[in-house]
């Protein structure tokens, strides 16, 4: 799975235990007409990954969807989600230079240049 949006936040690494478990999280703020800021944590190795990145820029993140049980002490199940990303991709803004030119308006009234070489010698095959 893909979420595409703009970066709201970006956390620093955490490493938990004497395993050397390391987790980073961030926000991306998607574009939608009703935005959602989805937290996604990149753990061990990926968390490197978001070195590169900085708030505000728009991206493309690559996604697992985790989900787990646990037990509370009074024996009731109680279900938690997570997102977890695996690959982050910078995704190119519309510059000038990729946008189509403006197309020069013509005047209706004015007519067209229709003037033709009538040579007929010339043909155009």
């Amino acid at each position: 799975m893909e979420i595409v949006g703009s970066i709201k936040k970006i956390d620093e690494t955490k490493t938990f235990g004497a395993s050397g478990f390391r987790k980073r999280e961030m926000v991306v703020t998607t574009d939608e007409q009703y935005p959602q800021m989805l937290l996604i944590e990149f753990v061990q190795d990926k968390c490197d990954a978001l070195d590169n990145f900085k708030i505000g820029e728009n991206v493309k993140v690559s996604i697992n969807l985790r989900g787990r049980e646990w037990i509370n002490p009074e024996g009731e199940a109680k279900y938690f989600n997570s997102i977890q990303g695996w690959r982050i991709e910078k995704l190119q803004s519309a510059t000038q230079s990729d946008e189509i030119p403006p197309i020069e308006a013509i005047d209706a009234f004015e007519p067209a240049d229709t003037t033709f070489d009538e040579d007929p010698d010339d043909l155009p095959f």
